[in-house]
């Protein structure tokens, strides 16, 4: 992956964070355990995330839109 088109650990746990705490409020991922996680593991995560688009009703579906990169 291009070092320009490489996210931060803080945005990419910001994205997961959203993807996972869908309907709350409170946080969902400890911002601590960014120590243990690399890029390349956050980005895994956000991918699975995203690849369970699949199993969704539509507006679901429609919400998890906002999280996609269109280049």
């Amino acid at each position: 992956m291009n070092e320009k088109n490489v996210p931060d650990k803080a945005q990419l746990l910001e994205e997961i964070e959203k993807l996972i705490a869908y309907g709350r409020e409170e946080p969902t991922i400890n911002p601590d355990l960014l120590v243990y996680l690399s890029v390349e593991d956050l980005i895994n995560i956000k991918r699975k995330l995203l690849e369970r688009v699949g199993t969704l009703s539509e507006e679901d579906k429609a919400w998890l839109e906002q999280f996609k990169k269109y280049e």
